[in-house]
């Protein structure tokens, strides 16, 4: 199969429950302050980002167990991971800290995201290139024996295919923006009572620290969130695919 390398599953196929993208550097080591606060007070972490926007901003990234997150649980995040990147000093000097949902076209970090979003479109960018290929873009099938699966129609395969990712070969992965998603994500908030961060309503819980003292704000947020060793396996099942799927497969880019 050309461009898409078959290769030997690598690691335990059994479905992990925490995130397959992890970030490194600074990043990394907040990730693993916020991680275990964001659990007690029953929320999942879902990325880490430290930029030098306005002097140095920290980002985290959570969400409720069904995917969502309100405004007043930005609040009570923010509030409760201040004083543990206070007291481990995070950031030297001032930093600004934004507490925010994952938004419509959300990343993609835990087995269980793939599965609840299985039919939509998604972006997948490799740690490493196959057959020197390191974006793939395709339709969510879901998660299956320890692989993301993805159905995806290159220009030089012949038809679409299915294909298996190892989760430690993503180093990045989110859902691409289309009608379709956005009736989805509608009917889903739809059900969910409070305002939803990232239904038009999002805000950015801040917290800017300087000369010792520290400033909160709630304000709307100025614009949407960012838009190991594995392999990468074909996984043949026409038949099963074209009745999932009736027939439609996206490009892929």
């Amino acid at each position: 199969m050309p461009d898409v390398k078959v290769s030997e599953v690598v690691g335990d196929s059994s479905m992990p429950a925490g995130r397959f993208a992890r970030e490194s550097g600074a990043a990394g080591r907040i990730a693993d302050l916020a991680e275990p606060v964001l659990s007690e007070l029953g929320f999942r972490l879902v990325r880490v980002q430290v930029s030098g926007r306005d002097g140095h901003t920290v980002q985290i990234m959570a969400e409720r167990e069904d995917g969502y997150l309100t405004i007043d649980e930005c609040e009570t995040i923010s509030r409760e991971l201040s004083p543990v990147f206070d007291a481990y000093d995070i950031i030297e000097g001032a930093y600004r800290l934004e507490v925010s949902s994952p938004g419509i076209d959300r990343p993609l970090v835990r087995p269980v995201d793939i599965e609840r979003w299985a039919g939509q479109e998604a972006k997948v960018e490799l740690a490493e290139a196959i057959d020197g290929r390191k974006r793939l873009r395709g339709t969510i099938e879901g998660f299956s024996d320890g692989e993301v699966r993805l159905v995806i129609d290159l220009p030089d395969l012949d038809g679409p295919r299915v294909i298996g990712i190892k989760p430690e070969l993503i180093a990045s992965a989110r859902l691409v923006m289309t009608d379709e998603l956005m009736r989805a994500a509608a009917e889903r908030w739809s059900a969910k009572k409070g305002p939803a961060a990232g239904e038009g309503q999002e805000m950015d819980i801040e917290l800017e620290k300087e000369d010792g003292a520290d400033r909160r704000e709630r304000k709307p947020a100025g614009a949407a969130p960012d838009r190991g060793r594995g392999g990468a396996r074909e996984v043949d099942r026409p038949a099963d695919r074209d009745r999932r799927h009736g027939g439609r497969h996206p490009k892929g880019g």
